[in-house]
């Protein structure tokens, strides 16, 4: 594992957040050539946004911009036309690879997929259900009802 992909892991982006700098985490990773999306990191930032993560999110709760047919997505993309990449992906990650967490939004009371796409396909490719995820916020109260509303669905 190279010094980069140690940067963007789902333990980097934890220790970012006991340290109170996971915006900046999020930023640099949105930056980094893995990613190559410096636009969103730019907008993720102005307004200021308050982060949660990474937390373990159920691939279906993600609403994402392309997904497969069945998943929340804005569109349906069958699985021959992804990129021979996220079937790579996928096979790292059945051998043990954890990626980068993903980066989401809640808006409305839902998580929308800002970056990891792929990602997220090649999780589901694999037989994992669930995801890494840095979950941006647009005010602190959001935030913590969905710590609360999480929490009380885990002691359920």
């Amino acid at each position: 594992m190279s010094d980069e992909s140690d940067e963007y892991s789902t333990e980097a982006a934890r220790a970012a957040a006991e340290r109170d700098e996971l915006g900046d985490w999020v930023a640099k990773f949105l930056a980094s050539a893995g990613s190559d999306n410096p636009e969103l990191a730019e907008s993720l930032a102005d307004p200021p946004r308050w982060w949660l993560g990474p937390v373990g999110i159920p691939l279906d709760q993600l609403n994402r911009l392309a997904g497969p047919p069945g998943a929340p997505a804005l569109e349906t993309v069958d699985d021959d036309e992804w990129r021979d990449d996220v079937d790579d992906l996928a096979r790292r990650i059945a051998d043990g690879h954890e990626p980068p967490p993903v980066i989401a939004s809640h808006v409305e009371g839902q998580l929308k997929l800002e970056d990891g796409n792929h990602r997220v396909e090649a999780l589901r490719r694999a037989g994992v259900d669930e995801a890494w995820a840095v979950i941006a916020f647009d005010e602190p109260g959001s935030r913590d009802r969905f710590v609360a509303r999480s929490s009380a669905i885990a002691d359920d």
